[in-house]
């Protein structure tokens, strides 16, 4: 193998530029051609392709986003769009690709790589650190820093108005944002995809705290069963009749996604990116560079998108427990 390339597709999640970095520069160690594909599979089918060299990813370490760009690719979901695709690589004499971001990204590859042999390695590039085979998805710790900085100045301002305030973080089949956030900010209750937790259960909780606390958080997952926070503190609100103001919500979206990644991240990144090129040479071909217990582990492509990774619960039980 003399000619690699790297893209990162799906959404964007801060640490994606420390992988890209250690994609090139250990694909240059090694003595390889490195390019660089912009905006994911469209990039690929249009031949948006680059060469890179060191200083291509100077500077880039402590950005968030990707330098590389992102999109979604309609057509590469079709067998003419592959084939397309595939042209472009053998046009370029690209022999194997490196590919950053989540579960769509790794079955975009892994039919890829069924179809035309195309070896790929992947990166888990997402903040909802939902895919299994890995401890730790690159994205995830910043996205738990940025929330957990938010919801700590919502409770000075639920603090002083003696507020009930539901905050909506990121995590649409996934709660660990959710969680992490809710222990690190001393929320008082989580409601997460894992877990079920009805109106009822809520209204009860929150009206039991009053007794001792005046102001309370309760942060939720996106994707959890009975809604979005807004719809949740709709129908709590109805059993608290004369305090309908006392409830608030804060939907914390996209800057969850943004910012420079924290040293976790840009570490995480970074041996992401190595152990991927390494996995390229060493024949780990459709499976994903993920770290469990500090190891390096390939972890096939059918196991990441198929397999589901279960919440911590012993990070249920401690947050159950601190709430009190």
């Amino acid at each position: 193998m003399k000619k690699i390339a790297v893209y990162t597709s799906g959404g964007d999640s801060p640490g994606m530029n420390a992988c890209i970095r250690a994609v090139v520069r250990t694909g240059i160690y090694y003595n390889l051609e490195v390019y660089g594909i912009k905006y994911g599979y469209d990039g690929i089918i249009n031949g948006n392709i680059k060469k890179m060299q060191s200083h291509s990813v100077s500077n880039i370490l402590q950005r968030g986003g990707t330098i590389l760009k992102s999109a979604r690719s309609n057509e590469f979901r079709t067998k003419e769009g592959r084939q397309k695709a595939y042209e472009q690589l053998t046009k370029h004499g690209i022999e194997g690709l490196v590919a950053i971001g989540g579960d769509g990204t790794f079955t975009g590859a892994k039919v890829f790589y069924e179809e035309f042999g195309i070896p790929v390695v992947g990166c888990p590039g997402t903040i909802d650190n939902d895919i299994y085979g890995t401890d730790y998805t690159i994205g995830f710790d910043t996205a738990v820093n940025t929330a957990l900085e938010a919801i700590d100045k919502i409770r000075d301002t639920a603090a002083a108005h003696d507020r009930v305030f539901f905050v909506e973080v990121m995590g649409r089949d996934s709660g660990y944002i959710a969680i992490e956030c809710a222990i690190g900010g001393g929320a008082e209750m989580v409601m997460v995809p894992e877990t079920s937790t009805t109106i009822s259960e809520v209204t009860d909780y929150l009206k039991n705290l009053r007794k001792t606390k005046t102001s309370s958080i309760v942060v939720v997952a996106e994707g959890d069963e009975e809604g979005g926070a807004n719809t949740i503190m709709e129908k709590v609100k109805v059993d608290f009749i004369g305090d309908e103001k006392k409830f608030k919500v804060t939907t914390l979206g996209h800057i969850q996604r943004g910012g420079s990644p924290t040293a976790k991240d840009r570490l995480l990144g970074s041996r992401s990116g190595l152990s991927a090129v390494e996995g390229l040479l060493n024949g780990q071909y459709n499976c994903m560079a993920g770290i469990i217990n500090d190891q390096v582990v390939y972890t096939p492509f059918d196991d990441c998108i198929n397999k589901s990774k279960p919440l911590n619960k012993d990070y249920l039980k401690l947050q159950e427990i601190l709430s009190i």
